[in-house]
C-alpha cells in the first residue's frame, strides 16, 4: 500500500512524495515512543551553520536521504549537511529539506515538524537551488503532534492530509486549505523585542492596544518556537508570524533559512490565500544566493502581512 492516497498527486511526483510520506511515517513512530527509545533530544554536536544538532537531526537527515535515494532524486540539500549531497545520476528532482523542525521541543512534547521543498533539478547541484522560489514545483511540512498530518502544495491550492494510524497511510482531509484574511492571533519571539527595528516594534504595539487601539480588536499572542507548529496554527485559523531581522549580530536578516524553510512555508501559505514577505518584498520573488542564506519572514494573513509591509515603507 503506498504510504499517501495519490488521487490528488502529479503522478510524475508520486514517486518523491512517497518517499517522503513513507519516511515521515516511520520518524512519526519514532518520535512517539520518546523517551522508550533513544535520547532523541541529546545534543551530538553543532550542524555546518552554528546551531546545535540533536539525535534525531542527525537520525531524520539520515532517514529522508535514504529514503529520496531510493526515490531517484538527484540532489539532496538538507540543514544537516553543508553542501548539497548528490544521490541519483539522472533524477529528475532536487529536494531540499529540515529533516526536523523545532528540535528544542523534543523532550516537551510538543509539536515538532519535517519541511521540504522540490525542484525539478537542473545543470548542477547548486543551480537546482539557488533560483526563484517561485520555480518550486511542489513544498509541504509533515508535523508531528497529536495528529501527525502533511500539508502540501503543487501550485494548485494547499491540500491536508492526515496518517491514519489504522492504514498506516496519509489520507485527504481537505482538498483546498483556506487561510483566513483577518486575523486574531500574532506570533513573535518577544524576548527580543529589545533588538527589534521600529516598524516590527510599531506593529506589536498596534497589536497590544486592543480594542482601545487603532486596529480597533483585541489580538492574542502566540509563540510555539516551531515553524511547522506556527505555520499549520496559521493555515488553519488565520494569524501572523514574524522573524524579522533584528539588532543582534548575526540576526541581521533573521534566522530562517531561505532555501530549505522560508521559501516553502512561503508557497504553502500563499496557496491557502495568505501573504509571505520578507517585511517588505514577497518570498516567491526572491532567489537564494547561497544554501543556507537566512531571511526575514513574515507571513500570515493577508491584512496582516499587508499591514507591516506598509510600516516597513
Amino acid at each position: 500500500m503506498p504510504a499517501i492516497d495519490p488521487a490528488h498527486i502529479p503522478a510524475k511526483l508520486f514517486p518523491v512524495i512517497d518517499a517522503l510520506c513513507t519516511t515521515g511515517a516511520e520518524v512519526s513512530r519514532i518520535i512517539a515512543r520518546g523517551p522508550l527509545g533513544q535520547a532523541l533530544g541529546a545534543g551530538v554536536g553543532e550542524n555546518s551553520d552554528g546551531d546545535q544538532q540533536k539525535a534525531l537531526d542527525v537520525l531524520a537527515d539520515e532517514m529522508f536521504e535514504a529514503g529520496l535515494r531510493g526515490a531517484g532524486v538527484r540532489y539532496y540539500a538538507s540543514e544537516e549537511q553543508e553542501e548539497v549531497l548528490s544521490l541519483v545520476e539522472g533524477g529528475t528532482y532536487a529536494v531540499a529539506a529540515d529533516p526536523l523542525d523545532g528540535s528544542s521541543n523534543i523532550d516537551v512534547n510538543v509539536t515538532i515538524g519535517t519541511i521540504f521543498s522540490i525542484f525539478e533539478a537542473a545543470g548542477d547541484a547548486n543551480a537546482s537551488f539557488l533560483r526563484p522560489a517561485s520555480e518550486q514545483v511542489a513544498a509541504g511540512y509533515i508535523a508531528y503532534g497529536p495528529q501527525c498530518l502533511l500539508a502540501l502544495t503543487f501550485g494548485d491550492g494547499t491540500q491536508l492530509y492526515v496518517l491514519d494510524p489504522e492504514t498506516g497511510s496519509f489520507a485527504l482531509a481537505e482538498a483546498k486549505m483556506s487561510l483566513p484574511e483577518a486575523a486574531k492571533e500574532f506570533s513573535i519571539n518577544s524576548s527580543n523585542r529589545r533588538h527589534w527595528t521600529p516598524p516590527v516594534l510599531a506593529y506589536v504595539e498596534e497589536n497590544e492596544a486592543g480594542a482601545e487601539g487603532a486596529k480597533g480588536r483585541n489580538m492574542n499572542f502566540r509563540w510555539v518556537g516551531s515553524l511547522v507548529a506556527e505555520t499549520h496554527r496559521i493555515l488553519t485559523r488565520g494569524g501572523t508570524f514574524l522573524y524579522p531581522s533584528d539588532a543582534r549580530p548575526g540576526y541581521e536578516s533573521g534566522r530562517l533559512r531561505m532555501v530549505y524553510e522560508v521559501a516553502p512555508m512561503a508557497f504553502l501559505v500563499e496557496q491557502a490565500g495568505g501573504l509571505a514577505t520578507d517585511g517588505t518584498t514577497p518570498i516567491m520573488a526572491l532567489t537564494a544566493e547561497k544554501l543556507h542564506e537566512r531571511r526575514p519572514f513574515v507571513f500570515g494573513s493577508r491584512q496582516e502581512v499587508e499591514r507591516i509591509t506598509e510600516l516597513h515603507g
